[in-house]
């Protein structure tokens, strides 16, 4: 094997390595004109009866309102921590409160959620 093909094989392993640690380096959600969106550029909120950390957003609800999942292993990343659902999986949570998109936002920008029965909300940045 030629020293090139051992610099550019240690190289790809270097970069292996490294890729998984990075895609957690960025916060699990952005602000895009004054809201706060996930990293597809989607609407996020909260439900105003999740307290105390937990979501009460689970079964039927979820369908509709899809928890914005953590990965395995996720960290508290600034006021962003991850939070155990009733089934086992991790969501994000903002300042304690869970986190969801809306099923029915069809594209990034889409607010259609926005006070939807006075329970769901674009959370305050």
């Amino acid at each position: 094997m030629s020293q090139y093909s051992q610099s550019f094989k240690a190289l790809m392993l270097a970069a292996a390595l490294a890729l998984p640690s990075m895609a957690f380096a960025a916060d699990p959600v952005m602000m895009k004109d004054g809201v706060m969106v996930d990293q597809k550029g989607m609407t996020v909120y909260m439900f105003d009866k999740d307290s105390g950390g937990k979501s009460m957003c689970n079964g039927e609800c979820a369908k509709y309102w899809p928890p914005m999942m953590a990965p395995a292993g996720a960290k508290a990343e600034g006021k962003y921590k991850p939070i155990k659902r009733d089934d086992g999986m991790m969501q994000w949570s903002y300042e304690g409160k869970p986190l969801y998109t809306f099923s029915k936002d069809e594209k990034p920008g889409d607010q259609k959620g926005e006070g939807f029965k006075d329970m769901w909300h674009m959370p305050k940045h």
